[in-house]
C-alpha cells in the first residue's frame, strides 16, 4: 500500500477525486428525493441508487488520497492550517464511512420489500450527511485559498517554526544610525536693508517752530524812521 502511495502522490489526485465526490452524492440525494415526489418514475429511484454507490465509492478514493497530500504538505503548513487540515480529515473519514453505510441502505431499501418503510429516514440521514460534506468542502477550500495549502503560493511562503524566539528589540547601546544633514548653501554677507523710519506726527501740543527768513530780504533798522509823505502840496 505505502508504494501505491507513493506512485500516486505526485499526481495530486485528491481535488480531482473530490470534485466527483461531492457531484455524485449531492446529486444522488437530490434525485432521491424527487423519486420519493413521484413513486412511479421507478427509473429515478434506480438511477439514485446507482448514484449513492458510485458517490461512497468516490468518497472512499477521497480519503484516501486525501491522506496522501496531507503528509506531503503538512510540513508546510503553520499551525492555523494545520488545524483546519485535522478538522477536514476527520470530517473525511466520517462522511466516507457514513456513505458507504448509506450506499448498503439504499441498495437493502431497493431491493428487499421490508426496508421499503425506511426510505423516509435514510432520505433525512442522507440529506444531513449532504450538508456535512458542504462544510467539508468548504474547509478545504478555506485551505487552498486562504493558505494556499499544496499550491506554488505556499512553497514561496517562508514557514513558521513553532518553536522560534521573538527576535530582540534594539537596545541602546546598540549602533545609532547616522543621519546625513545637508550643507546650508552660502548666503550674502550684506546687511540686510533697513526700513526708514516713519514720518514723525505733530501732536497737539507741540509748537510750530519759526521759519528762517529770507537771506535776501533786508532787514529794518530800529531807529530808522520812515519818510513823511508830502501834505498840503508844494510851497512857492
Amino acid at each position: 500500500m505505502d508504494s501505491v502511495a507513493k506512485f500516486l502522490q505526485p499526481w495530486q489526485l485528491h481535488p480531482v477525486v473530490d470534485h466527483f465526490t461531492v457531484a455524485l452524492l449531492i446529486v444522488a440525494v437530490l434525485i432521491d428525493l424527487v423519486a420519493s415526489a413521484a413513486p412511479t418514475r421507478i427509473w429515478l429511484q434506480y438511477t439514485a441508487l446507482l448514484l449513492i454507490v458510485l458517490g461512497a465509492l468516490a468518497a472512499g478514493a477521497s480519503y484516501f488520497t486525501g491522506g496522501m497530500e496531507a503528509e506531503r504538505i503538512w510540513n508546510a503548513l503553520g499551525q492555523p492550517a494545520k488545524d483546519i487540515l485535522n478538522r477536514h480529515g476527520e470530517l473525511g473519514e466520517y462522511l466516507a464511512i457514513t456513505f458507504g453505510i448509506l450506499a448498503l441502505w439504499r441498495i437493502l431499501i431497493q431491493g428487499f420489500g421490508f426496508m421499503a418503510g425506511s426510505r423516509a429516514i435514510y432520505l433525512i440521514v442522507a440529506f444531513v450527511a449532504i450538508v456535512v460534506l458542504g462544510y467539508q468542502a468548504h474547509l478545504g477550500g478555506v485551505l487552498v485559498y486562504d493558505y494556499g495549502a499544496g499550491t506554488a503560493l505556499m512553497a514561496a511562503a517562508p514557514v513558521p517554526s513553532e518553536n522560534a524566539s521573538p527576535s530582540p528589540a534594539p537596545t541602546s547601546s546598540g549602533a545609532i544610525p547616522m543621519v546625513s544633514v545637508p550643507t546650508p548653501l552660502p548666503t550674502s554677507t550684506a546687511p540686510p536693508p533697513t526700513s526708514p523710519a516713519p514720518p514723525e506726527i505733530p501732536t497737539a501740543s507741540s509748537k510750530p517752530t519759526d521759519s528762517p527768513m529770507p537771506a535776501n530780504t533786508p532787514a529794518l533798522s530800529p531807529t530808522a524812521q520812515p519818510s513823511a509823505a508830502p501834505s498840503g502840496g508844494v510851497k512857492m
